[in-house]
């Protein structure tokens, strides 16, 4: 089992070797919201991490309206942090905004334009337990270099109590202790037989 994190301004990092000292080996980052919102934190962040020697990617928070721009945002962001290249972690959506209105429609549209405007195949997809049973479908849009993340904080890393071929990862807690992060900080665990490998770029 791979253990990472992943954070946005909200959180402060102090030491970041501290945070790969609690065998921390990946980090998500909130790069993008919507069209036009970027986290001030992520440059730190991703050099921070990268400096730990841990695997870093970035990650957009998805909002209702177009989606070309969105991914337009997004990717110029990714661009900015070196997250296309080989040995980062692969980008991640964020579902959760309930204001989306077909939320299978905007996930599979957005995995395409991503993939365009990139030329990154993998993408990971992360909802929570009630988004998965009840609001998404993950068949309509996770083919092939497509991976789901789930958000149950149950306390039970990897272990999230629903379950599917393409889930990679859980967020078993939004208030674990790391050493070097001030705070609680979501936690992260991979799934079953994944391990980190099955999405590094």
């Amino acid at each position: 089992m791979d253990y990472g994190i992943d954070i946005s301004h909200h959180n402060a990092v102090d030491d970041w070797a501290a945070v790969r000292g609690n065998n921390i080996t990946f980090a998500s980052m909130k790069l993008t919201e919507g069209r036009t919102w970027v986290d001030d934190a992520a440059g730190a962040h991703v050099a921070g991490a990268r400096g730990a020697g841990i695997m870093t990617g970035g990650y957009h928070f998805a909002r209702p309206g177009a989606i070309d721009p969105q991914v337009g945002h997004f990717a110029w962001w990714m661009g900015q942090h070196g997250l296309k290249e080989p040995g980062n972690m692969w980008p991640m959506l964020d579902m959760e905004d309930p204001e989306i209105p077909d939320p299978n429609a905007f996930i599979a549209e957005f995995v395409r334009l991503l993939r365009v405007a990139t030329g990154v195949r993998g993408v990971l997809v992360y909802a929570n337990l009630n988004w998965f049973q009840n609001v998404v479908d993950p068949n309509l849009w996770a083919g092939d270099d497509v991976l789901l993340w789930i958000a149950r904080y149950n306390g039970d890393p990897g272990n999230p109590g629903w379950g599917h071929p393409r889930l990679a990862l859980h967020q078993h807690s939004d208030a674990g202790q790391v050493p070097g992060i001030p705070g609680g900080v979501d936690r992260n665990a991979t799934v079953g037989g994944y391990t980190q490998a099955a999405f590094t770029l």
